[in-house]
């Protein structure tokens, strides 16, 4: 996709050529209530300066149709100029006047335009999502982020709409029908941040005051909305308040006022993401609305993403990376202000870096793990590389370095570098060197070498403790050993932790000591007895894999429990998780820890992670022949801890989850039935309807439901939530016309909407079907190729990375792998990267297994 795939090279020269003034655009979107109407009317008013006259370039637009093209007054053939992802701009002049008038198309993918019937009410729901670069499905634009200018927004909608862009809207006049919608002018951003969100949207408005030092007060309007049959499930309240904590947050650390008027937070149907930055129109996807009870651990990742975006609004909207290279400018600072906000704000969520250590890091590590990862700043060349960097390093991994920073040049010192930051580059655009060297002004440190080992290197370090003793058990040497192909400097705390008297395992000793190179002895107080257990990056302070010598290791083993410090334990737990992945600890007895600890797990968050691991390492870790033992000990467990739990909490609301997913004999399936027909109960478990649609999946999957009993639950629930859930239950049956049902509807047909696609990929491979998809592996190599040439990338992405045969763990699907591999070395880099990341995870199971057979 040479025209449609922009390079970093074509970015840069254009760059170099073209200076943007403003955009006009105007859409028009009274038709989008009807399904039959494909396309919707987009003029675009764009004006620009060049800098060598008489130049050729283009402006990028991916539409079916073009009505017409004017430059300078000029009229151009859309048959010459346009080819359906380009506009040729030939013969520029010094300042340039462009017209584009097309025929955009609405998106069922969640790219561009993204067009949404909502099956309760029937009322159509509209939103864009444009990053990294789906500006150009909605209008004619130079489609790169250092191109930035101010952006107006006319929009004709049907009059019952209310209609959301970046600025406030100056007008709203009646046209027939219609209105007609007038926004302000943006402040200067990237075509990927600009917003439009319209329909009959159920809104709540409040509003933010901050006296600012110069004495002027800032006033921000906020907005929080969703679609109306979501009202009566919409927590505004709780939304709004977390707002408001984090700008108070944010203008205090940042000592820059919001700079773009007003701050809608829009929860929109179908979204591929979790949210997104827009200006003052962030959107996030609907599922932060809950419909039934969640755990609480829930409600703070909803706020760590309002926290998230909004950071944004400072990190990436007012100053923003030149290219792809530098995304980590954005997220990474992002992703470590969502948790740093959570407890600087002030809000009740203060369990942020507990979640980070055992959620966010262990995303960076698996991805840091792969042959396909990358320096934090990454070598982006085109426009699929860059879809694929919003990934566990961009984010989590970067995150960790940046808590890192802060730890090595002090916090007073970062946030100082942060704030010369947005003063220098205010609506500009920035490289790495920009923030480094004002932060190296602030902490007078020299970050040079601190940036080419953490931000300009890959890969992962593991750290483990050498202890020597003397013969009377007391430390005569406490040592930190680093492993890794890049040796990093790590300021780190060491944690010594012994039993007390009441059997709990409590730190009795800390050390904070810099490690670097292979081998660091740290100083530890003469005559200090061997502790129980050595704890390397207790506190969390760096990016590292923690690994155990043997004493501490068979202290964990008998009592990871007893570890009375939540961070701690969270460290703990991972390790061991990551200890399982690297096969160096047999499945089993990861899964030993989870079944004589879990439930003493007080961290809701960190439960919830335990049984998502539990059943990875159930279902790929294990060796084979012991894995039907070890989901039957898993669903004892699971039905056990149920029971114990204190009625209406959240821990009994994760274990009934959990016994949905490890659910088999019969005894658990029939009190799944009896708890979804009335028979059986549970005291204070609530079975609400989206943990009914959990207990019907189980059942689903199991062959213990039928297609009319799913049928009738989806009358019950005919809501889009409902749609979702009813099809992956459906996928889900164990029947050879269910997962070619599945199969055919992903693959042979571009029909459904993105969320469909996504519930049809989760239903077809379940872990106690793998005889029934066993088939499937030859017809999915075949048609790789074929899926990446003629689906969007977003839907691509997730034929390529869900239906990959994952769960046939066995030797042949590797060399099937490795086979495609080598006969496709000139497939598109994007697509070689995905089938890569799934060969390593399936290698990586197959060394586990090896393991866990002993």
């Amino acid at each position: 996709m040479p025209g449609k795939n922009l390079s970093r090279e074509e970015a840069q020269k254009r760059a170099g050529l073209i200076e943007v003034e403003s955009y006009r655009v105007h859409l028009d979107l009274a038709s989008a209530p009807d399904p039959a109407s494909a396309t919707f009317r987009s003029t675009t008013t764009l004006t620009f300066r060049a800098a060598t006259p008489g130049a050729d370039s283009f402006a990028d637009l991916l539409a079916p149709g073009m009505r017409s093209v004017t430059l300078n007054g000029r009229t151009l053939d859309p048959a010459e100029v346009f080819d359906g992802t380009r506009v040729a701009l030939p013969d520029l002049a010094a300042h340039n006047v462009l017209v584009v008038d097309a025929d955009c198309a609405y998106s069922r993918t969640g790219e561009g335009l993204h067009r949404f019937t909502d099956p309760v009410d029937g009322e159509t729901y509209l939103y864009t999502h444009f990053e990294p670069a789906d500006a150009r499905r909605v209008f004619a634009n130079f489609e790169q982020p250092d191109l930035k200018a101010p952006f107006s927004f006319t929009v004709t909608a049907p009059a019952a709409w209310d209609v959301y862009a970046n600025a406030v809207h100056e007008s709203v006049q009646e046209q027939g029908a219609a209105r007609v919608w007038r926004f302000a002018p943006t402040r200067p951003i990237s075509t990927y941040l600009t917003a439009v969100v319209a329909g009959p949207y159920h809104v709540v408005r409040d509003h933010y005051r901050r006296e600012l030092p110069d004495g002027t007060t800032l006033e921000i309007p906020l907005a929080a909305t969703c679609r109306r049959s979501l009202a009566e499930h919409f927590d505004a309240d709780e939304i709004l308040t977390v707002t408001k904590q984090g700008l108070d947050f944010f203008h205090q650390e940042f000592d820059y006022p919001y700079p773009f008027g007003k701050y809608d937070q829009c929860f929109v149907p179908e979204y591929n993401i979790g949210a997104m930055e827009n200006p003052g129109c962030v959107t996030f996807r609907e599922e932060f609305v809950f419909r039934s009870k969640v755990t609480e651990a829930a409600y703070e990742g909803r706020a760590n993403v309002i926290l998230h975006e909004m950071a944004h609004m400072w990190f990436g909207d007012l100053v923003t990376m030149k290219w792809w290279d530098d995304l980590w400018l954005k997220e990474s600072f992002a992703d470590f202000m969502g948790s740093f906000g959570l407890i600087g704000a002030g809000t009740r969520y203060r369990a942020a870096w507990i979640t980070f250590a055992n959620r966010r890091k262990a995303w960076a590590y698996q991805q840091d793990q792969y042959p396909t990862t990358h320096p934090i700043t990454a070598d982006i060349r085109d426009l699929e590389d860059a879809k694929l960097n919003f990934d566990g390093i961009t984010y989590a991994k970067g995150a960790s370095v940046l808590k890192q920073l802060v730890a090595y040049v002090g916090r007073d010192a970062f946030f100082e570098g942060a704030r010369r930051y947005f003063q220098r580059h205010a609506y500009g655009n920035t490289v790495l060197g920009d923030l480094l060297g004002a932060l190296e002004e602030t902490s007078g440190r020299d970050l040079k070498s601190w940036s080419a080992s953490w931000l300009e290197t890959s890969g992962v370090n593991s750290l483990t403790p050498q202890v020597t003793c003397d013969a009377e058990g007391r430390i005569t040497e406490l040592a930190v050993l680093q492993d890794g192909d890049t040796l990093r400097p790590h300021r780190v705390a060491i944690g010594l932790y012994d039993l007390d008297g009441t059997g709990a395992l409590v730190r009795t000793g800390r050390v904070e000591a810099d490690v670097a190179g292979a081998r660091t002895v740290v100083e530890v107080p003469a005559g200090r007895p061997r502790p129980a257990l050595v704890l390397v990056n207790d506190e969390d302070l760096t990016y590292c894999k923690v690994r155990f010598d043997e004493v501490s290791l068979a202290t964990l083993r008998s009592g990871l429990g007893a570890m009375t410090d939540p961070l701690a334990r969270a460290l703990a737990w991972s390790a061991a998780w990551n200890l399982t992945r690297d096969a160096l600890m047999p499945a089993r007895d990861y899964l030993d820890l989870v079944l004589r600890f879990a439930g003493q797990e007080s961290d809701i968050g960190v439960l919830q992670s335990l049984h998502q691991q539990a059943r990875a390492a159930l279902d790929y870790y294990a060796d084979p022949a012991w894995r039907a033992e070890g989901g039957r000990l898993l669903a004892e467990c699971a039905l056990r801890e149920l029971r114990a739990a204190e009625p209406g909490s959240d821990h009994q609301l994760a274990w009934a989850r959990f016994l949905a997913t490890v659910a088999e004999g019969a005894e658990h399936l029939q009190l799944l039935t009896g708890l979804l027909d009335g028979t059986a109960r549970i005291d204070g478990l609530a079975v609400d309807q989206e943990l009914r649609w959990e207990f019907w999946l189980a059942l689903a999957a199991a062959g213990s439901a039928t297609a009319g009993e799913i049928e009738g639950e989806l009358r019950r629930d005919n809501t889009a939530s409902g749609k979702q859930r009813a099809v992956k239950c459906l996928a889900a049956l164990p029947t050879p016309g269910a997962k070619a049902a599945a199969w055919a509807a992903v693959v042979d047909s571009d029909e459904l909407p993105n969320a469909l696609v996504e519930a049809q990929i989760a239903g077809f491979a379940q872990p106690g079907q793998r005889e029934l998809t066993a088939g499937y592996t030859d017809i999915y190599f075949a048609l790789l190729e074929q899926v990446w040439a003629q689906r969007s990338i977003e839907i691509a992405m997730r034929i390529v990375g869900g239906f990959f045969p994952r769960l046939q763990t066995e030797r042949s699907t590797l060399d099937a792998t490795d086979a495609w591999l080598d006969a496709h070395p000139h497939a598109a880099p994007a697509l070689r990267r995905l089938v890569l990341e799934c060969r390593d995870n399936l290698a990586r199971a197959l060394r586990a297994q090896d393991r866990d057979r002993g």
